[in-house]
């Protein structure tokens, strides 16, 4: 076991994961900064990180989670590490006649078992400390479902599953496993609908805006910190009130 503490996020270049990933080193956490294409971005993050945190370590390290062996692969090229936080995404907007087996097989492999594979793979790791922690990103499509992304929230309920059953399996090693379920997030995910379509989905959302990456962020911050000491099993919902 190493003396710092060290997490692995998952989809660290994306723009949740970036808010993420900066929030939790400004909590001295050193990274492993997972990318799939964008390794252009994670090198620029662990770039920005490491001037800021000097004492810290920030690794990027690319995997591809849209094929069955990305966790693999990640778990190859990463160490010790005590927090795995799964931030990797990828949506389909389709209807359910519309959607292809390819679509399907990725949505599984980027959301749920590439992260599923990697988690298993460092699980001794995460047995080395007193207490770790897994934090997977999960959606309110989990928890509710939408028409227009089936397959989508199918994929994010199977992550909302995995983390009730995972946190029951892993609780005799102190590893803490828990998700974050966020409603309408700005980021370039919904840049495709016009204003009208903005509109009318903030009349829904009772605290009428969107929620931002670092709101995310936050709350996985508090999960890997002292205050989420005594929570496992948990859906954390960060959606303005849009599904209580």
């Amino acid at each position: 076991m190493t003396g710092r503490k060290t997490a692995a996020v998952l989809g660290a270049s994306g723009e949740i994961g970036t808010a993420i990933s900066r929030r939790l080193a400004a909590s001295g956490w050193s990274l492993y900064l997972h990318y799939n294409r964008a390794k252009d971005r994670a090198e620029s993050l662990a770039g920005e990180l490491s001037g800021l945190y000097p004492d810290q370590f920030f690794f990027p390290a690319g995997a591809d989670f849209t094929i069955p062996d990305g966790g693999e692969k990640l778990a190859a090229a990463t160490g010790d590490v005590q927090a795995v936080v799964s931030a990797s995404g990828q949506s389909v907007n389709k209807l359910l006649t519309d959607t292809t087996m390819e679509d399907l097989d990725a949505l599984w492999h980027v959301h749920a078992a590439n992260p599923m594979r990697f988690i298993a793979l460092v699980s001794e790791r995460l047995r080395r400390h007193p207490v770790s922690h897994v934090v997977m990103i999960g959606s309110i499509w989990g928890d509710t479902g939408a028409a227009g992304e089936v397959a989508y929230s199918a994929a994010k309920g199977a992550v909302h599953a995995f983390v009730k059953a995972y946190a029951k399996e892993a609780a005799a090693s102190n590893v803490l496993v828990n998700a974050v379920s966020p409603g309408w997030i700005e980021t370039g995910m919904n840049s495709h609908l016009s204003e009208e379509e903005r509109r009318v989905a903030f009349g829904e959302i009772p605290l009428m805006r969107p929620g931002m990456p670092e709101d995310v962020a936050g709350m996985v911050d508090f999960l890997l910190g002292e205050g989420g000491g005594y929570m496992t099993g948990q859906i954390l919902r960060v959606n303005g009130g849009w599904y209580i």
